[in-house]
Parts: structure tokens; C-alpha cells; sequence
């Protein structure tokens, strides 16, 4: 008779939490439309971004990602230009009513540590800064703007009773990290969102 009570109580139990979990799985989420509708302009230029203290490779990266999360979000068409491109007056001829501007700074590594009675502390980092704004072609006023800022740490040496320990990021993985944060920050107005209901 216990047995048969236990096995009872536990498919009980089973069915509540089932219950649970999927009255959970079934709240409702609504899509709130993006702050900044582009789709009225119908067709946009971007230009590569200008950098300080950046290499070619991150600004390029970070060009491509801005577009990417761009087209993910909006229904334009993205005319994707050099930075040699940026007369307003011959875009504005060639009916490309707004274009965006972008301006990506990289700092140098920063270390910061920590001396204390266990050891040494100590750690190398960068912090990068995008900042992004839309132009109308036709006046040269600025429409919309937004920036963002990220960091990540590139290494590590610590000192203490256990001995040393070195930790070394991969370069270009942290600065993807980086570009990754930064490109979502800046778009934050352009990509639609979920809320729960």
C-alpha cells in the first residue's frame, strides 16, 4: 500500500510541475515595433566607419555587423559605400534621401591590478566607443544618432601563494565580442523588441 501511495503521489507531483511548466512556456509576448522606422526613406547609404586607434579589420567588421543587424531589422535598401563617398549632394542625386555616418574609437591596453596580502593581481583591457548617426542628405541635419561603449578584458597575470597564473584572450575574439556589444547597443532603436503580456 505505501509503494502504490508513492507512485501516486509522484505522478501528482509530475503533473503539477508539468502543468506549471507549460503555463509558463505559454505566456504571451507582443512585438513592439522598432523606435526608429527607416522603411519611409526607402533606400539609405552607409559609409565605412571612420576609426581612431582602430585597426582596418575591426572597423570593417564593425561596418559589416551594423549592416547586417540593419537589414535584419528594417525593409530597406542599403547602399553599402566607401568612405570617399560621402558628398551628401551626389548622394542626394542619386535618390538617397539619408545616410549613415559611424565613428568607431579603440583605446590602447589599460592595465589595472590589485596588490594585496595573497598576491598580485593584474589585467590588461580594452574599451571601444560607437557612436552612429543618420544624415539627411537633402538639408545635412542629423536625424537620428546613438552610441554605445563596451569592454573586455585581453589577459590576466596573477601572483600569490598558489603560484603564477597567465591568461591570454584571443585578440580577435575579444574584439569580435566587442563589436558584437557595440553594434547592439547602437541599433537599439532600430530593431524591434518582445514584452510579455
Amino acid at each position: 500500500m505505501r509503494p502504490l501511495y508513492r507512485r501516486t503521489r509522484l505522478r501528482w507531483m509530475l503533473a503539477l510541475c508539468g502543468t506549471a511548466a507549460l503555463t509558463a512556456c505559454a505566456a504571451k509576448y507582443a512585438q513592439v515595433p522598432a523606435r526608429v522606422d527607416l522603411e519611409p526613406y526607402g533606400r539609405i547609404a552607409l559609409l565605412t566607419f571612420s576609426a581612431e586607434r582602430a585597426d582596418t579589420g575591426m572597423i570593417a567588421m564593425a561596418t559589416q555587423r551594423f549592416a547586417e543587424a540593419l537589414l535584419e531589422s528594417q525593409g530597406v535598401e542599403l547602399l553599402e559605400l566607401g568612405s570617399q563617398d560621402s558628398s551628401l549632394q551626389a548622394l542626394a542625386a542619386r535618390d538617397v534621401p539619408a545616410v549613415f555616418f559611424g565613428h568607431l574609437k579603440l583605446s590602447d591596453v589599460k592595465p589595472t591590478g590589485r596588490i594585496s596580502t595573497s598576491g598580485v593581481n593584474v589585467r590588461g583591457a580594452v574599451t571601444a566607443e560607437l557612436s552612429v548617426r543618420l544624415v539627411s542628405t537633402k538639408t545635412g541635419g542629423t536625424v537620428w544618432r546613438s552610441s554605445a561603449a563596451a569592454n573586455r578584458t585581453l589577459g590576466h597575470l596573477a601572483l600569490g601563494g598558489g603560484g603564477p597564473s597567465v591568461g591570454m584572450r584571443n585578440r580577435d575574439e575579444a574584439y569580435g565580442e566587442i563589436v558584437g556589444a557595440l553594434v547592439a547597443g547602437v541599433t537599439r532603436d532600430l530593431r524591434p523588441t518582445w514584452v510579455k503580456q
